[in-house]
């Protein structure tokens, strides 16, 4: 190799680390994703986070980023050492930080690579992050969110905010099929069926006869059917009526224990996201328990039109659009109001197999 390859081959590698940094301040996980060869690998040890092939390092970069109020990365040159068609190399990191849940620092990083030549230029065999500086003081400053974002993302924490008729609007099958990554490499297991049918008949499949089965109250399970099929039907030892059996003023604490280990939760959720969080909302949260862990196994059934970007347009999603619609049925039902008293976010599954979700092409329920 002459000097002139060995030259032309730093400026390639030093470009693609550089178009790393602008892909995640951009927002473009797809680009970022691009990156990396077909088998390589991201790991943040510090995070923790791995991730291994593009389809998973989009769909954990998503993750991530669903958490973000601002980030900012600097990358600065590192070395580089030639090896034919391989390389290694170090780039340092200066990043600044905040997360929506409030989170934030400064912190001083170096990327460890490994770097393949392919037929489309360098790229990335492996990036290992090392934080070597953490501050978590206070950052001083804040980020302008207005509606100048760079629009290449819908994503973007400075772009415009989805409109609220939007979240009654199915997702498109791109969609979903990003959804159902994501949640696969979160340690979900995900399927996509056409309708509340298929929903139904899959549930099934999926929850054995005489299983002990807690549903939580949810109007996609009643419009599918599903609500009848496992409170009503005779397969499923019911945990729901045997509750309501109860006498809330002296069975209080059966009650508790009852609804919180049963051996299967069926439930919807007010919100999915592209990056693969499942989020739940609920007014007394007597439900919660079991869809966080409490169960043994658990089964979403979600609506093509529960679908948003993030976790924060997902957050939206519940008071702009659930919360009204359930607050509506409350009042005929009950006569009183509802509220959104307890939050549940399932980023992942550290039981991977614990938890299904059945994805759908139909919108039902909201």
């Amino acid at each position: 190799m002459n000097d002139f390859q060995a030259i032309a081959d730093r400026v390639e590698i030093e470009a693609l680390r550089g178009e790393f940094t602008d892909a995640a301040m951009m927002r473009d996980r797809p680009r970022l994703a691009s990156l990396f060869t077909p088998n390589g690998a991201l790991r943040m040890p510090n995070i923790p986070a791995e991730m291994v092939g593009p389809e998973e390092i989009r769909a954990g970069g998503e993750r991530l980023q669903s958490q973000w109020d601002f980030f900012v990365q600097n990358t600065h040159p590192g070395t580089i050492l030639l090896d034919g068609d391989t390389a290694t190399g170090r780039a340092y990191i200066q990043e600044l930080a905040r997360t929506l849940d409030g989170r934030e620092g400064l912190n001083y990083a170096v990327y460890h690579d490994r770097y393949q030549r392919t037929a489309e230029g360098w790229k990335f065999a492996e990036r290992v992050y090392e934080v070597r500086y953490l501050d978590t003081s206070p950052l001083a400053g804040t980020a302008p969110h207005a509606t100048q974002g760079s629009g290449t993302d819908p994503a973007d924490a400075t772009a415009a905010p989805a409109p609220a008729a939007s979240f009654a609007d199915p997702a498109s099958v791109e969609q979903l099929e990003r959804v159902a990554a994501a949640l696969r490499a979160g340690g979900f297991a995900a399927e996509i069926l056409d309708d509340a049918a298929a929903a139904r008949a899959r549930i099934k499949d999926l929850v054995p006869e005489g299983a002990s089965v807690l549903t939580g109250a949810s109007e996609t399970l009643r419009l599918s059917g599903i609500d009848d099929d496992i409170n009503a039907g005779g397969r499923y030892d019911a945990i729901r009526p045997r509750a309501l059996a109860i006498d809330r003023a002296t069975g209080a604490d059966e009650i508790r224990r009852l609804v919180a280990s049963p051996e299967f939760v069926v439930n919807s959720v007010a919100a999915v996201t592209e990056t693969g969080s499942l989020v739940l909302a609920s007014g007394s949260g007597s439900q919660l328990p079991a869809n966080a862990g409490g169960a043994a196994h658990a089964v979403w059934i979600v609506g093509a039109q529960k679908v948003v970007p993030d976790l924060s347009t997902a957050l939206r999603r519940v008071e702009e659009h659930a919360l009204p619609l359930e607050n509506a049925r409350a009042q005929a039902a009950y006569g009183v109001p509802s509220a959104v008293n307890r939050l549940l976010v399932l980023n992942a599954e550290p039981r991977p197999g614990r938890g299904t979700v059945l994805l759908l092409r139909e919108a039902i329920g909201y």
